[in-house]
Parts: C-alpha cells; sequence; structure tokens
C-alpha cells in the first residue's frame, strides 16, 4: 500500500512538472515568442495563460510597453557654420515581435544602438539645414517630426514603431558661448552709446531752452526794473519839484542841511572851505562862533576886523 502511495505520489509530480513546464502566462505589458530549435514557432501578443511542447519549445519574452532611449551631447553644426550641442530622446514600440526576432534578436541593447546611429545623423541633417534659431522658435516641432520620419523606415525594418521623438536641449558650445556672448556684449554696449548720446542730446536741448529762458526773464526783469526805477526817479523829482515850488527857501534850507549833515559825518575827512561860501550861507555869525577857541579864530576875528577873511578848516569830531 505504501508503495503504491509513493508510486502515485512520483507519477503527480511528474505530470505536474509537465504541466508547468508546458505553461506560461503572457501579461499585458508582454509578447512572447515560442521557439524551438531555433525556429519561432507562435507569437502570442493578447494577455492569457498558454501552452508549449514541454522541454522542447522555448518561450522569449519582448517587451509591449513604450520604450525609451536617451541620446545626450551630441555635436551638430547649423547652417551657419557653428557647432552646438544637442540633446533628444525617441519614444517607441516593439510592434512587430517575430521582426524584432530576426534581426536584433530581440536584444533592446543592439536595437537602440542601430537606433541611436539613424537618430545622430538625423539630428545632424535636420541642424544643418537650419540656424541655431529655428531650434528656439515655432520650427522646433517641424524639426523633431522630421527626425522622427528620417527615423521610422530603420525602426519598421527593426519590428520597431517609433511614436515621438523630442529635442530636449539645444546649448551653444563653449567657444561658440564666448563668441556669442562677445557680440551681445558688444550690441549692448552700442546700444548703451546710443541712449546715453541720445540723452546727451536731450539734455543738451532742454538746457539751451532752459538758458534761453533765464535770458528772457532777465532782460524782462531788468527791463521792468528800469522802468520801475525811471517813474520812481520821476515821481521823485515830481515831488522836489512840487515841493521846491511852494517854499523856495524852506527847499534851500533843507537841502543845505542835508549836505552839513552828509559833510560832517564821521568820515576822517578835511575839508578847507572859505566862511563867505555859498556852502555856509545858512550859518551866518553861528559859523564863525562855531570855530574852536585858539589861534586861528583870533587871526580869523583880526582878519574880520582888517576886511579880509581866512578860510574856515572844519574837522570831523572823532
Amino acid at each position: 500500500m505504501g508503495n503504491r502511495f509513493a508510486i502515485g505520489a512520483i507519477i503527480a509530480a511528474i505530470i505536474l512538472f509537465v504541466v508547468y513546464q508546458s505553461a506560461y502566462v503572457v501579461n499585458a505589458r508582454e509578447q512572447a515568442l515560442t521557439i524551438r530549435f531555433g525556429e519561432i514557432q507562435d507569437v502570442r501578443e493578447t494577455p492569457g495563460l498558454y501552452f508549449k511542447v514541454p522541454f522542447i519549445d522555448t518561450v522569449q519574452f519582448i517587451e509591449k510597453r513604450a520604450l525609451r532611449f536617451d541620446l545626450e551631447d551630441i555635436r551638430v553644426q547649423v547652417s551657419g557654420g557653428k557647432f552646438y550641442e544637442v540633446d533628444a530622446f525617441v519614444l517607441y514600440n516593439i510592434t512587430d515581435p517575430l521582426k524584432f526576432r530576426q534581426t536584433v534578436s530581440a536584444d533592446l541593447v543592439a536595437a537602440e544602438s542601430r537606433l541611436r546611429t539613424r537618430l545622430n545623423s538625423a539630428l545632424r541633417t535636420v541642424y544643418g539645414l537650419r540656424g541655431f534659431e529655428a531650434a528656439l522658435s515655432d520650427e522646433r516641432t517641424s524639426m523633431m517630426n522630421e527626425v522622427r520620419d528620417q527615423l521610422r523606415p530603420e525602426a519598421e525594418n527593426l519590428g520597431i514603431q517609433i511614436d515621438d521623438v523630442r529635442i530636449r536641449r539645444t546649448d551653444l558650445t563653449q567657444e561658440v558661448s564666448q563668441q556669442t556672448f562677445e557680440r551681445m556684449k558688444a550690441e549692448r554696449l552700442a546700444e548703451a552709446e546710443l541712449i546715453r548720446a541720445r540723452g546727451n542730446e536731450a539734455g543738451q536741448r532742454i538746457r539751451a531752452i532752459a538758458d534761453r529762458q533765464v535770458v528772457e526773464i532777465e532782460s524782462e526783469a531788468r527791463r521792468d526794473s528800469e522802468i520801475i526805477r525811471g517813474e520812481g526817479d520821476a515821481e521823485r523829482n515830481r515831488i522836489f519839484a512840487e515841493a521846491f515850488g511852494k517854499d523856495e527857501g524852506f527847499f534851500e534850507f533843507y537841502r543845505s542841511m542835508a549836505a552839513y549833515a552828509k559833510s560832517f559825518a564821521d568820515t576822517g575827512t578835511t575839508m578847507v572851505l572859505s566862511p563867505d561860501s555859498e556852502f555856509f550861507q545858512f550859518f551866518g555869525n553861528a559859523g564863525q562862533s562855531a570855530l574852536p577857541a585858539n589861534s586861528g579864530s583870533s587871526s580869523s576875528a583880526a582878519n574880520a576886523g582888517s576886511g579880509t577873511q581866512e578860510p574856515a578848516v572844519t574837522e570831523p569830531a572823532n
């Protein structure tokens, strides 16, 4: 009884092992090739449970998802002769697993190597027909479409469909970047000089207008002041004339008093005048008695008695 149970268990294990070797599962992210002695027997693209001949057939799984590879730091030359560095990437799908197996033995590394070579050539061709500014303008989309269209024939030969090609970066190389910087710097300096020259011109024009206005204002003010001064002098003369006409004697006396006050001011000046000059006409005898009591006054009195007069000497009080 025990031997029968052991034999049954062995047979069951063999059957399970054979079933395990005969079945395989394809999920939604994969597609499978059934290979017998190096020949492709079947292609499974739909997810599910499938069977094969155990110990004879082998199954090779191939990606069904969207895949991507990058191409970095590609040195391309534009139509102007300058060089630029470009980064790009490709999105693709394996749509024909049979062809993919036949051409590159379902090796993704080998397939991407061939696509990378073709992408490099396509980028150089597309950039070579345009200038650097095109990659920064609305032409960028058309450039990517051109690269994709040039890449598709090679991809179809591999059983691959190219979904999209994107240019991530287009930068100046170091030497071109320095040249561009110097050119932009020179342009900005020229623009600054132009703006500065226009500012100086405007400043000079404004200053000229201001100077002219100053001259005009000063001339008008000087003219008005002369007119006002003349009117004032005329009014003063009129008043003096009117006052002189009312009382000529008082006017002469007033003018003499003003002259005395101005002449005898403390200016440190000595004047020698004759006592009978018109300047002392309002002094009379008071003018002689006002002289100091010294030899000069005795001499003056003597001279007065004899009928002659000496000049009067007056000194301002210190």
